[in-house]
């Protein structure tokens, strides 16, 4: 309204403050990003986990939580998160009867993903996701936080995609950050067709798990971590030998960087 009279007839941003009785210091105001951080933060992992519930039940629960954010203020992210607005029919289910375990043809025929967890020293528990190339076995992505909901995957896999393009199909596990409407949005908006193995059989994912394993050998089993920021230097390394120095069986003992090149 303000910028209507600026605008049509040409009024200061004080006259046209006062034309519709809004104080300067309200018009001015930019929401801090950094400070609502947090906030954002928990009503997307809400809203991920519930996503029938609304606004009443979020502020509900964060106050159970001990948080004392203002409810004003949490109504102002959440509806700056179009979180008021979430999509409400029904989806189909994605297929969990998935395709035998083959070998691709070429990159970015078929990604597989999956999540593991492991502690600090002190205790806390923290995620890993990973993310590998069928064809290749190459480690497209080592993803490390204490909390790692659908928004944040997706943001991994458009970073990847970025460099390589996006995978034809991705083959997935039954988690509840990758079963949920938002991943299902993502692979519609972008074309990505989503399998997901049934539950109770993991080697359906063999690729993905054979990576974990290795991974778990060679960095989560091998040191005692003190901080998130230790794993991830280590991994960053680990991750960068993986596919360019250590070579694979499977691979006809090339590693996944020159089995890219030679096929």
């Amino acid at each position: 309204m303000v910028e209507f009279f600026q605008r049509d007839h040409g009024m200061s941003i004080r006259g046209a403050c006062k034309a519709v009785n809004l104080s300067r210091t309200v018009y001015y105001y930019q929401p801090d990003l950094k400070r609502d951080q947090p906030v954002i933060d928990k009503l997307l992992a809400l809203a991920e986990q519930y996503p029938r519930r609304g606004f009443g039940k979020f502020f509900s629960m964060l106050r159970r939580q001990e948080y004392q954010w203002n409810h004003k203020r949490v109504y102002r992210v959440y509806c700056n998160l179009k979180l008021n607005m979430r999509r409400k029919g029904k989806r189909r289910l994605p297929n969990r009867h998935p395709e035998p375990l083959n070998v691709p043809d070429s990159i970015n025929q078929c990604w597989s993903a999956d999540f593991m967890s492991d502690s600090l020293w002190h205790g806390q528990r923290f995620r890993i996701f990973n993310l590998v190339d069928d064809f290749n076995r190459e480690g497209l992505a080592i993803e490390i936080d204490t909390g790692l909901p659908a928004q944040r995957i997706t943001r991994v896999l458009d970073r990847v995609a970025e460099e390589r393009g996006y995978p034809s199909k991705l083959r997935l596990d039954n988690g509840p950050e990758l079963t949920s409407v938002y991943m299902a949005n993502w692979a519609e908006t972008h074309g990505v067709k989503l399998e997901f193995i049934q539950p109770g059989k993991p080697m359906q994912n063999g690729f993905i798990e054979r990576f974990n394993r290795t991974y778990r050998e060679e960095v989560l089993d091998l040191y005692v971590f003190n901080k998130l920021s230790e794993v991830r230097a280590i991994t960053e390394r680990w991750i960068t030998d993986y596919n360019q120095v250590r070579p694979h069986e499977s691979l006809g003992d090339l590693t996944p960087a020159e089995y890219a090149i030679a096929n």
